[in-house]
């Protein structure tokens, strides 16, 4: 079988990884896909891994952030772009399409159902699920409200993020003697991570400045590339640990004692997997709130910025319990890969 797997944003961050984590689930399944990237996209995560993509476009409307008027503006953009992806799907004359949201799951959507071709797609915002549920099979991230509905209609399924193979494989020591090379680093004391993924938002860098203006008990880390040149000056450097962007995210996963994060995102997941205890921050991407503590109960303390203080600190007093749930969330999530490719080739060959 053949697919052409459709993807949002430009290559780089966290929908590209779960795009990446999509294709080798149906790689190993037999299944051989097709990348399509927008036009503008560095596709930096498949050309590390070899892999090379066409060029379309795909218009984003701002995912959770979209507004009526960005949502317009995407809407006449995406006339045209579903028509470039029909003509792609027709050219390689693939068995189905796959959609990985937003723009992405949008356009496959349509264009798939322009060239006849059966498709799914990966939803978790509310402009992909307002359109790609009337066209295909969506099947729904855990952002999305419905997520955490029991009873869904049929052309509704539900997954968790597909994970790196080697997410739960990191070594702590390796983490450890690279940490060794900053200079704030001590090994003696507990250390959180702080991220809001691979896009370090402005308020993830005031929680952080907050906490260690606060105590300085822990080694604080922060990673992601500031979302605007000028947040990078925020920065308190003098106390924090920045470690830009990471190649080597599943050995720290398996250092760290605590993550500190935004409320989305495949992080989550990940570090959940690593039986690894989370606060998540919410409303710091664009005011929006997912409720993450309500499908990972136990596992996640959820706070505001205001209060995340005081939330860590809890976070650590209850630190064996919190820990307890993760462990029991991480076999789940370590298997959602294989069987959400399973779920895609089952609806696309109905």
């Amino acid at each position: 079988m053949n697919a052409l797997v459709i993807i949002t944003g430009r290559g780089l961050g966290g929908d590209a990884v779960v795009a990446y984590n999509v294709i080798s689930a149906l790689e190993k399944k037999g299944v051989h896909c097709e990348i399509a990237l927008d036009e503008s996209a560095p596709g930096t995560i498949f050309k590390k891994n070899g892999l090379t993509w066409h060029k379309i476009s795909i218009p984003q409307a701002g995912g959770h952030a979209a507004t009526k008027v960005s949502s317009l503006k995407a809407a006449f953009k995406m006339f045209t772009a579903t028509f470039k992806a029909r003509r792609l799907i027709k050219k390689l004359d693939v068995d189905f399409v796959v959609g990985i949201i937003g723009g992405g799951a949008i356009v496959a959507s349509v264009g798939a159902k322009f060239a006849g071709k059966p498709c799914a797609t990966l939803c978790s915002t509310p402009l992909d699920m307002k359109v790609c549920p009337k066209l295909n099979h969506t099947i729904i991230l855990p952002e999305y409200y419905l997520f955490r509905e029991d009873v869904l209609p049929e052309n509704l399924s539900k997954t968790y993020y597909p994970l790196n193979d080697d997410v739960d494989s990191g070594d702590g020591n390796i983490a450890l003697e690279k940490l060794k090379e900053y200079s704030l680093f001590d090994e003696n004391k507990k250390t959180i991570l702080f991220s809001s993924g691979s896009s370090l938002f402005k308020g993830m860098i005031e929680a952080a400045n907050n906490f260690v203006n606060f105590t300085d008990e822990y080694n604080v880390l922060l990673i992601g590339y500031p979302m605007h040149d000028e947040y990078g000056d925020l920065i308190n450097r003098d106390k924090i640990i920045y470690l830009g962007f990471l190649d080597w995210l599943n050995h720290l996963y398996n250092y760290i004692d605590l993550a500190v994060l935004t409320d989305d995102g495949v992080m989550i997941e990940e570090l959940l997997a690593c039986e690894v205890p989370i606060v998540t921050i919410t409303k710091i991407k664009w005011g929006r709130y997912h409720n993450m503590e309500g499908i990972f109960k136990g596992a996640i303390l959820e706070t505001d910025i205001e209060n995340a203080n005081e939330t860590i600190l809890n976070a650590f007093e209850n630190y064996d319990s919190i820990k307890d749930r993760a462990d029991i969330f991480s076999k789940e999530l370590l298997d959602a890969k294989p069987k959400l490719a399973q779920k895609i080739i089952d609806v696309c060959g109905k």
